[in-house]
């Protein structure tokens, strides 16, 4: 009795699973479009003069691509100015202190 009752509760248990899948499965789909459809409108609405991907970004691989990515003066891995070249050093502001 003890294996009927705990296999038939596996048994439930698994159809309520798959039925919430699919029901946030289908919730999802139009979240998933509408996002899709908000970052296609501007890769569409500026002409890239270089080439690009899919889904809208440059594309590395080429040299045109890489030339506007450098940044003007040198910089450290989180992206700040590095205050060690001169480049940087004038761009900062003068603290009162």
């Amino acid at each position: 009795m003890k294996k009927l009752l705990l296999t038939l509760t596996a048994f439930v248990c698994m159809i309520g699973m798959s039925v919430a899948q699919t029901k946030t499965d289908a919730k999802a789909a139009p979240a998933k479009a509408a996002t899709a459809a908000k970052t296609a409108a501007p890769a569409k609405a500026e002409k890239a003069a270089a080439p690009t991907k899919k889904d809208g970004t440059p594309d590395m691989r080429f040299k045109e691509n890489k030339e506007t990515a450098k940044p003007a003066a040198p910089t450290k891995k989180d992206g700040t100015p590095d205050m060690r070249y001169k480049e940087n050093k004038g761009a900062a502001p003068k603290s009162k202190g």
